[in-house]
């Protein structure tokens, strides 16, 4: 199986060097120092799931040298998505499937068209992971987890073959009938993780005893919730509980990456997470105060630090 990923960072770096290490044919689509790294050294995965030093790594700047394959994890930052989308048509044949694993829950909508709506699966990436260094993947927690599936919900063959190889991969490859249930779930948590994470520069540890904090983190899903209902996405009833239940389990030093990326000063994810919330808010009739606030908060952060 011929897998490219695009964008080697902490998702597509830990979900690629997991194919790789099971026998998949994988090639990165990465740039600067951390695709030299990679050339040079190898892509390394630090993670209590064990450690993954991939010596050589298939990796390259060009997707005009790869050519058609079979599958595309597709991983850029979101404002990347359409000169991204662009870029890989060269990789993207007639049987080729794309999956897109940003966050969000308008990437595959984004990409259709550009590469046609053959191409564009959904998918949702369960872990948490950062460029430690060029070259270097470092991942928070153990989880590996990612659903994805067909948007018409249909069962096909290569969603199938992917799923196998996933096990295989030790990834637990979630084949969905319901991917936009599936992309919408994690946008109630992230949307809303992200942002608080964010304006306090805080991991999760920090933030969900915080007598103060704490109460903000149901009144922020409740929103997304209202607002996906609003979009007519089916969304369980209880998935503002299901949601708070993961915040309770999840490691004490976990950090979303836009929050990361905040530290570090560099652009931030914002306009498609809060801004999003805010943005179908407005247009739905749904009230988001405390995604309206936490988006105004971090709004000078957009483009990277202030200067």
């Amino acid at each position: 199986m011929r897998i490219a990923v695009v964008g080697a960072g902490g998702v597509g770096g830990g979900y690629g060097a997991a194919l790789a290490q099971a026998g998949a044919d994988v090639t990165f689509i990465a740039r600067g120092a951390h695709l030299a790294a990679m050339k040079s050294q190898g892509l390394k995965v630090e993670s209590a799931r064990g450690n993954i030093h991939l010596v050589p790594t298939q990796a390259t700047d060009d997707p005009a040298t790869v050519g058609p394959v079979d599958f595309v994890l597709f991983c850029v930052k979101l404002w990347d998505v359409e000169s991204a989308g662009a870029h890989i048509k060269p990789m993207v044949g007639p049987n080729t499937a794309v999956i897109p694993l940003q966050n969000g829950i308008d990437a595959s909508e984004r990409l259709i068209p550009i590469l046609g709506k053959q191409a564009v699966m959904g998918g949702v990436a369960n872990i948490s992971a950062t460029i430690g260094a060029p070259g270097v993947i470092r991942q928070t927690g153990t989880v590996l987890r990612m659903p994805f599936g067909e948007l018409d919900g249909s069962k096909s063959a290569r969603a199938e073959a992917f799923a196998a190889m996933c096990k295989k991969a030790g990834i637990d490859g979630v084949l969905s009938p319901n991917i936009l249930t599936d992309l919408w779930m994690k946008f109630i948590l992230l949307a809303s993780n992200a942002s608080m994470m964010a304006v306090t520069r805080l991991p999760i540890g920090k933030l969900r005893d915080d007598p103060d904090i704490a109460p903000l983190f149901p009144l922020a899903y409740r929103e997304v919730f209202d607002v996906g209902r609003a979009r007519g996405i089916v969304l369980p009833d209880n998935a503002v509980e299901l949601t708070l239940n993961f915040n309770r389990n999840a490691p004490a030093e976990l950090m979303a990456s836009m929050a990361v990326d905040l530290v570090r000063g560099n652009r931030i994810e914002l306009p498609w997470l809060s801004g999003k919330v805010v943005e179908l808010g407005r247009q739905l009739g749904v009230p988001t105060p405390v995604h309206r606030l936490l988006y105004a908060a971090l709004k000078p952060y957009i483009l990277g630090a202030p200067t």
